[in-house]
C-alpha cells in the first residue's frame, strides 16, 4: 500500500469525555432516558438504528454513521436497506412507518431550515401513537446531540 492509498487520520480536537466529564455523563444519562422511552413503547430496534443512521448522515458524523451501520446490522437489518437509508425517498425498501420516521428525522435534524412543518408531523402522527412520537422525538434529539459533539470535537474517531 502506498502512502496515497492509506487512510487519512482524523485528529481528536477535544476529548470531551475528559475535559467536560459532567456534560459527557449527562449526555449518557439522556441517552439512557431515550432508550427507556423507546423500550416502553416497544419501538423497533432496526428502525431505531436507521433513524440514528439517517440523522448521523445528515449531520456528517462519521463516527456515528459507522457505529449505527454496524448496530443496524446487529439489530437484524439488511445491508441493502442500510445502504439505501441515504436515498430512502428513491428506495422501495422502506415501509410507510419507516418513511414517516425518516421524514420527521430529517425535519427535526434540519429544524433551523424546516421549522418542522405540520405536514411532516401529521405524516408521522398517522402511523405513530402519541407515546411512540414522544419516544421518536427523544431518539432524534438525542442522536443529534451526540452528532453535534462528535462533529465539533472529533472526540470519537
Amino acid at each position: 500500500m502506498t502512502t496515497t492509498d492509506q487512510p487519512v487520520p482524523v485528529l481528536v480536537r477535544l476529548d470531551v469525555d475528559t475535559v467536560a466529564p459532567h456534560f459527557s455523563k449527562a449526555l449518557a444519562h439522556l441517552d439512557n432516558a431515550m432508550v427507556r422511552e423507546l423500550d416502553a413503547v416497544g419501538f423497533d430496534a432496526r428502525l431505531r438504528e436507521l433513524v440514528r443512521l439517517r440523522a448521523s448522515q445528515l449531520n456528517g458524523c462519521s463516527y456515528c454513521v459507522d457505529l449505527h451501520t454496524g448496530d443496524a446490522q446487529k439489530a437484524g437489518d439488511t445491508l441493502a436497506r442500510i445502504a439505501a437509508v441515504a436515498v430512502w425517498r428513491e428506495s422501495s425498501l422502506f415501509t410507510a412507518r419507516e418513511r414517516a420516521a425518516f421524514t420527521l428525522t430529517e425535519s427535526i435534524t434540519r429544524a433551523s431550515e424546516t421549522r418542522v412543518p405540520d405536514a411532516d408531523w401529521a405524516a408521522a402522527a398517522l402511523v405513530f401513537s402519541p407515546e411512540e412520537l414522544g419516544a421518536l422525538v427523544s431518539l432524534i434529539v438525542t442522536i443529534n446531540a451526540w452528532n453535534l459533539v462528535g462533529v465539533s470535537t472529533h472526540a470519537w474517531v
